[in-house]
């Protein structure tokens, strides 16, 4: 990987990563979709079928198996915050990025999205309670925050790319 990208949901690490990638002439991968790949059923039925264990051991193994090729990666919201994820993120060569947003500008974004779960599971209260839940969780995992508030994702791209990404650049040196 040249780069990971954390951060709650509707941050924009998917439709970030996707442009980042895109930009830099590399391969996307978002670990949620590797995850249901693997195994060849959606989260949902995951959780439902075999529970949060699993899924979170499959994870687990589909992160490490993600940070050792090439690209750009997406993490689902909660991949850091289980311990030994945030482990694997801590130890990567490559640059943790987290996303950040303001809740209303997380609360703007996921509003409509009816593939969210959680956002009907616990409305906006709960959901605004869970981000700052895990935001010390991200801040430990991340190299660096970029605040993700007011900017379009092209505009989010070129300040990762002038802020992390950039040749000579401490954190670029790693990756």
């Amino acid at each position: 990987m040249q780069a990971i990208l954390i951060g709650f949901m509707g941050s924009g690490k998917t439709t970030v990563g996707q442009l980042l990638a895109a930009e830099l002439g590399t391969h996307h991968a978002d670990l949620d979709d590797m995850i249901v790949q693997r195994a060849g059923k959606t989260i949902s039925t995951i959780f439902a079928e075999r529970g949060e264990a699993y899924f979170r051991q499959l994870e687990q193994q589909t992160l490490r198996d993600a940070i050792a090729q090439p690209g750009i990666l997406s993490t689902g919201g909660g991949t850091p915050t289980i311990a030994a994820n945030a482990a694997i993120l801590k130890a990567s060569p490559v640059p943790v990025i987290c996303l950040t947003a303001s809740d209303q500008t997380i609360l703007g974004r996921v509003a409509q999205d009816t593939g969210r779960p959680l956002v009907d599971e616990l409305g906006s209260g709960g959901l605004m309670a869970l981000k700052q839940k895990r935001a010390a969780l991200y801040r430990a995992a991340a190299d660096v925050a970029v605040a993700t508030d007011g900017l379009t994702p092209a505009q989010i791209v070129a300040e990762i790319k002038t802020r992390v990404l950039q040749p000579g650049h401490r954190l670029a040196a790693n990756g």
